[in-house]
């Protein structure tokens, strides 16, 4: 297991940028997929990126798709969220979520996650 808490969530006028952090601890972080997830008031739990054990590889939802970026440094066990021209659509709590890295799994399924955060309220005014 590996326990997350994310964190830079907050207001941002719309246009603008947010970077959010997951902290990880427990087993080899290296060893883990990294994803970000979100769900708004009302809606699923939706996939936004996910980063590959090693950094290299990242697969990302078509709605943010060269706006959001993920990245990771294991050497601090962390993964970020950099969030850029932001939208009110964007308005959510985004998790962090980790799941083995040789999982086959489909990488878009929550189901695929063993270990959630607690989540980050991002909140994004017109």
């Amino acid at each position: 297991q590996v326990q997350l808490v994310e964190s830079g969530g907050g207001l941002v006028q719309a246009g603008g940028s947010l970077r959010l952090s997951c902290a990880a601890s427990g087993r080899t972080f290296s060893s883990y997929e990294m994803a970000w997830f979100r769900q708004a008031p009302g809606k699923e739990r939706e996939f936004v990126a996910v980063v590959a054990w090693s950094g290299a590889i990242s697969y990302y939802a078509e709605f943010v798709k060269g706006r959001f970026t993920i990245s990771r440094d294991n050497a601090k066990n962390a993964v970020y969220l950099q969030m850029n021209s932001l939208k009110p659509e964007n308005a959510a709590v985004y998790y962090c979520a980790a799941r083995p890295s040789r999982s086959i799994g489909d990488y878009h399924s929550e189901r695929e996650y063993e270990d959630w955060g607690q989540g980050t309220q991002v909140t994004v005014s017109s």
